[in-house]
């Protein structure tokens, strides 16, 4: 076969292209879509993906057309576009190139990212309280990613490289797709369980928010904040953020920035050993000197130099201080024994036999005057005992009696002063000197003062 029937990939791409170009059906359509993948150049163009549930459209909208929106387009946001379908003929990929964009609400990927956030952030599994420190040097790092990524390469590179004499394990997961989550969850589990790692790297490379979207899985923030184990997030690239993110115990930019964050350099280790090893070296000699000056100083000393002399003026000193505490002992017994006799003297004079022998005086003097008084009033009262017994005797019934009268009682022994007090047939007593006589009233008569 002739090589001119063979075409150029060059030339076809640009026949594509053309056909691209001439179809009125590809040119100012609009669509509606949601972003993901968006980057901004610095030239001010901006690259994305247009997609829905079935199909993906790669899209980019340069400065001149973009200067004019009224938004910043971020991922997961929901728009409506128009323009035009092309080829770009290096790649040979179709896509669109946008002249003009609104906003249609928000992604439905970036909704649920943007709910479980405020969902978790509510919970308290994104507090700083509960974040758990790196351990400066640690013997073992696992590493949670997929174990045929570009991610695990370049953490294992890089920890290689820094700390050669760390431990790594790797905790196989899936990172895409719909099983990602929780193969990411058992996997934490798993390494918490055999406690072999003293930090872990769950993380991957980047790429859409649908290829990261396991990351932000509420399964996987929960067992990333429920792990006993340190865990450094790396997922996608510097400008990615995910739900791992906030929940881990340290951020990392990218996998290698994770592997990092784990580990420390040897060299710079062993430069801050050997700073640590010269400074104890010049702190312990700085030491010996400084010892070795006083043991110089007190072997040039007097004490050393004539230590029989120093012995003899320290037994002077002592024979001195024994005279001295003599002298003084003998002075203080002296003072102490004046005040005992002046307290003694003193206890003499307020002694109670003194107080005792007074009132042993007072008493008797006192019973002396009591006497006297007890004398004169029985005196006076048997006096007056005497004379009340006469004045008695001459009152008494008995004495009337003596004289011939007597007493009349009744029989329930009341004293007849009137003739009211009986009636006629009464029985009544008459009480004389010697005896009692027992009458009958057979008269009464009214009391004649006349007769």
């Amino acid at each position: 076969m002739d090589n001119q029937q063979y075409l150029s990939v060059t030339a076809l791409t640009k026949y594509i292209k053309r056909k691209f170009d001439a179809d009125p059906h590809l040119q100012d359509i609009y669509i509606r879509g949601e972003i993901s993948n968006f980057k901004q150049h610095s030239s001010g163009h901006m690259y994305f993906t247009l997609k829905d549930e079935k199909a993906r459209l790669l899209a980019v909208m340069f400065a001149a057309n973009n200067n004019s929106l009224k938004f910043s387009p971020e991922n997961g946001m929901k728009v409506l576009v128009r323009g035009d379908i092309s080829v770009y003929e290096q790649s040979g990929q179709y896509q669109l190139y946008v002249k003009d964009m609104s906003p249609d609400g928000v992604g439905d990927l970036y909704l649920a990212y943007e709910q479980l956030k405020k969902k978790l952030e509510a919970k308290g599994l994104f507090s700083p309280h509960h974040k758990k420190a790196i351990p400066l040097y640690p013997k073992t790092v696992g590493i949670i990613t997929s174990p045929t990524g570009a991610a695990l390469r370049d953490i294992l590179i890089t920890i290689k490289r820094r700390y050669p004499i760390a431990r790594i394990i790797i905790y196989p997961a899936l990172v895409q797709g719909a099983n990602a989550a929780k193969s990411i969850a058992k996997a934490i589990a798993s390494a918490n369980a055999r406690r072999e790692a003293d930090v872990l790297i769950a993380g991957r490379g980047g790429g859409s928010i649908e290829e990261l979207w396991a990351f932000n899985e509420e399964i996987v923030a929960e067992s990333i904040f429920d792990s006993d184990i340190p865990i450094i997030s790396a997922v996608g690239h510097e400008t990615d953020f995910t739900i791992a993110d906030f929940v881990a115990d340290l951020r990392a930019p990218t996998p290698t920035g994770a592997a990092e964050q784990a580990v420390p350099h040897l060299n710079e280790v062993m430069e801050r050993l050997m700073n640590r090893q010269n400074r104890l070296t010049r702190s312990v000699q700085e030491l010996v000197n400084l010892e070795k000056t006083k043991l110089e100083r007190l072997e040039k000393s007097y004490a050393f130099r004539y230590p029989r002399k120093m012995y003899e003026q320290k037994m002077e000193q002592l024979d001195k201080t024994v005279e001295r505490l003599k002298r003084e002992s003998g002075r203080y017994f002296l003072k102490k024994s004046e005040a005992l006799q002046v307290l003694d003297t003193g206890l003499r004079k307020q002694h109670p036999y003194q107080a005792v022998s007074q009132s042993k005086e007072k008493l008797a003097a006192q019973k002396k005057i009591l006497n006297r008084l007890m004398e004169g009033v029985v005196k006076e009262n048997s006096r007056q005992f005497v004379h009340m017994t006469a004045t008695l005797s001459a009152l008494s019934p008995l004495k009337i009696m003596e004289r011939g009268y007597g007493l009349v009682f009744t029989d329930d022994q009341s004293l007849v002063k009137s003739k009211e007090q009986v009636a006629k047939g009464d029985k009544i007593t008459v009480q004389i000197k010697d005896g009692a006589l027992q009458c009958e009233v057979q008269e009464i008569k009214e009391r004649n003062d006349h007769e």
